[in-house]
Parts: C-alpha cells; sequence; structure tokens
C-alpha cells in the first residue's frame, strides 16, 4: 500500500507539471500509434505469406503484440524515467534528498519520476490485447486469463528488478546510460515470439537481458501454450531476481558517498 500511495504522490505532481506542455500528448500519440500501425502491418505481410509463424497463429502474435505494448508502456510509465533519475541523482549528489527521508529509499527512488503519457501505450496494449481475446474467443479461460496475470505480475517483477540492477551499477561507474539503451534495443525483439530466433539469440533474451519473461510467457500463458513448469520457473525468477536487486542495492549505497559526505 506504501508502494502504491507513493506512486499516486508522484503520479499526482508529474500529472500536474506535465499539463503544462499538453502538445506533449499529441507527440505521444502520434508516436504510439505509428509504432503500433508499423507492427501490425508487419504482421499483416508476414502471414499474408504462411499461416502460421513458429507455430503462433496471426490472432495469438497479435496478443503478442499487445502485451508488448502493455509492457513496454508500464516500463517507460515509471519503470525507465526513475531508473534514469536515480542514475543522474548518483552523478551529482541529490541522491541524499531520497536516503533522509523517513520512507525506504528504494521505494522512492523507484517511483519518483512518472512519465504519464506513456499511459498512451498502456491503454493501446490493452486494446489490443481485448481484440486479440475476442479473436481468440473460448480458447482463453479462466485458468489461461489467471495465468497471464500471474506471468505479467512476475515479468514486471523481473524487467524492475533487472532495471534496478543496472541502475545500481552508477555506484561503481560513471555513466551507465548506453546499458539503458542497449535493453531497449533489444526489447524491441520481444514483439516477435523468442522461439523465432536462433538459439544463443534466445537465451540472450531470456536470461541475460530477460525480454522473453516480459512479452512471450505472458503472451503463452494467455494463448493456453504455457506449460507449468515454465510458470512455476518465471515465477521463480521473479523472487530470485527481486531478492538479489535488493542485495544489489543495498550494496551499492554503501560506496555512495554524496554531497554531504
Amino acid at each position: 500500500m506504501s508502494y502504491l500511495r507513493l506512486l499516486g504522490v508522484f503520479l499526482r505532481v508529474n500529472v500536474m507539471g506535465e499539463l503544462a506542455y499538453r502538445v506533449n500528448f499529441f507527440f505521444q500519440l502520434f508516436e504510439s500509434v505509428l509504432e503500433l500501425a508499423t507492427s501490425l502491418a508487419g504482421l499483416a505481410v508476414v502471414f499474408s505469406y504462411t499461416d502460421t509463424l513458429g507455430g503462433w497463429r496471426p490472432d495469438e502474435v497479435l496478443g503478442l503484440v499487445g502485451v508488448y505494448f502493455l509492457v513496454g508502456g508500464m516500463i517507460g510509465l515509471v519503470i525507465q524515467p526513475s531508473m534514469e533519475q536515480l542514475i543522474a541523482s548518483v552523478r551529482d549528489g541529490s541522491l541524499d534528498f531520497a536516503l533522509t527521508k523517513p520512507e525506504d529509499a528504494q521505494l522512492l527512488v523507484s517511483v519518483q519520476s512518472v512519465e504519464i503519457w506513456k499511459l498512451i501505450d498502456v491503454v493501446l496494449g490493452f486494446a489490443v490485447l481485448g481484440t486479440a481475446v475476442a479473436r481468440l474467443g473460448e480458447k482463453v479461460g479462466v485458468r489461461e486469463a489467471a495465468a497471464f496475470a500471474v506471468m505479467v505480475v512476475a515479468g514486471g517483477l523481473i524487467i524492475y528488478s533487472f532495471w534496478l540492477m543496472l541502475a545500481t551499477l552508477s555506484f561503481w561507474f560513471v555513466r551507465v546510460e548506453n546499458i539503458l539503451e542497449i535493453f531497449q534495443s533489444m526489447y524491441q525483439a520481444g514483439r516477435w515470439p523468442v522461439s523465432l530466433y536462433p538459439g544463443w539469440l534466445r537465451f540472450a533474451l531470456t536470461f541475460i537481458v530477460p525480454v522473453a519473461f516480459a512479452t512471450t510467457v505472458p503472451a503463452e500463458a494467455l494463448t493456453g501454450r504455457l506449460t507449468e513448469t515454465t510458470l512455476l520457473g518465471a515465477v521463480g525468477v521473479a523472487v530470485v531476481m527481486t531478492a538479489a536487486s535488493r542485495v544489489f542495492w543495498r550494496v551499492g549505497l554503501r560506496q555512495y558517498s554524496g554531497t554531504s559526505a
């Protein structure tokens, strides 16, 4: 509840700030709609030559695209801007302000910046998902919906933990923004099932940069492709990475001197 309360506070603050630049809404809307149209056009071209793509039917890949936009929107909404702000605050010493607050510092830095216009991607993601579910029909039941919800949460925790550990590297290294850009580039691969890629790249997108847990695995749950082993494995990875990122964060804090040291 503390996380949601703080997120609500930062969200209100950022809304008030962004409303001063409302034209940004139209730029973000244009960018998001253009990206979605490009993705759907790509699917249309591919499936004009084949009925399946690596065993995935058109409606199933459409669901994957919805997950891609939904998760990408959540990353851009709070995770990415907050982690970028964390890196900057470590560099200029302003992290002191978070460390002296009564709330947990990790919690504060995790929700300190909100890009409200990224809600457009979240809404588009839900719209595409809704269309895919309607087209899949009876194939999506209560079991699939429950598994999908669990995998979205697990995938979100994995991605958050991964970003936090990358940002925590700023306690040792001066500039780590380029590493974050690498993740953004690799996330683009998540709009397609990872099973399409060569083995080495599939391994990288699953265990090195965990894109698969954010996109393909939830889509597999929605379409009934997810095995019980994969589901339990994803939950286990989420628990381990959440704990590991917490430990890594606390170790990194010991390296921080700040402006008041």
